[in-house]
C-alpha cells in the first residue's frame, strides 16, 4: 500500500512551467511558490558554486513562509571553456551565447534542493550535464532564436524544445537534469523524506 508523508506539504520553488511539467510526472500532489531572489553570481565563484548557492539561496527564502513542508528547488548554470552562460534575457545575448558554444562542448550544472522546514534537514546534488552543440551559422541561430526565444533559459537552448535540433549528443546521468529539474536524484531525496512516489 502507498504511504505517503502526508503531513507535509510538496512545495516546488520554482516559476518555471518546465520544472512545474516535470513535477507532475512524479503524480505527488504540490504547490508551487516563485522564491524571488537576487540571482547574480559572487565575484569569483565557480559555476557550480552559484548553482548550488542559488538552490539553497531559494530554498531558505520559501522555507522561512512555510514551516511545515518539504521545499524543492534548483538552479542552473551552464560553463564553456571556464566561462559561466547565465539566462541571456534579450536575443542579442543569446545570439552572442549560440555563437559562442557552436561546435563546442558545454557542461550544465544543476543544483537540486530538498529541505523539509520541520526538521531543517537539507538535502543536496549536483547534477552535471554535457552537450555537444552543432556547428551552427549565423542563420541557424537566429531562425531557432525567431521560432523558439528561450531568453530565459541558461544557454540560450530549450533541449525540450526545438532546441533539440542544436544538439549534436548529450551525456549525463539525467536528462531531466538538462530541463532542469534531476527527477532521478528527486526521488532518491523524496524516499529519504519517506516519501513514497510508486
Amino acid at each position: 500500500m502507498k504511504t505517503q508523508y502526508v503531513h507535509l506539504r510538496l512545495i516546488l520553488g520554482s516559476s518555471s512551467l518546465y520544472r512545474r511539467e516535470l513535477l507532475e510526472r512524479l503524480k505527488l500532489p504540490f504547490e508551487t511558490v516563485n522564491p524571488a531572489i537576487d540571482e547574480t553570481p559572487l565575484l569569483n565563484e565557480k559555476p557550480e558554486d552559484t548553482a548550488c548557492r542559488l538552490a539553497e539561496t531559494k530554498v531558505r527564502a520559501i522555507a522561512s513562509q512555510f514551516s511545515d513542508a518539504l521545499i524543492i528547488t534548483a538552479d542552473q548554470v551552464a560553463v564553456l571553456e571556464g566561462v559561466q552562460l547565465g539566462k541571456p534575457l534579450n536575443h542579442a545575448n543569446a545570439l552572442k551565447q549560440l555563437q559562442f558554444m557552436r561546435g563546442k562542448e558545454v557542461v550544465f550544472h544543476t543544483a537540486l534542493c530538498l529541505l523539509n522546514s520541520r526538521s531543517n534537514r537539507l538535502q543536496m546534488r549536483r547534477i552535471p550535464y554535457t552537450v555537444k552543440f552543432r556547428e551552427l551559422s549565423d542563420q541557424q541561430i537566429e531562425g531557432y532564436l525567431a521560432k523558439e526565444q528561450p531568453y530565459h533559459c541558461a544557454g540560450s537552448a530549450k533541449s525540450e524544445g526545438l532546441g533539440i535540433a542544436l544538439i549534436e549528443r548529450m551525456s549525463g546521468d539525467d536528462p531531466n537534469a538538462l530541463i532542469g529539474l534531476p527527477l532521478i536524484a528527486l526521488v532518491d531525496m523524496l524516499m529519504e523524506e519517506k516519501v513514497a512516489v510508486l
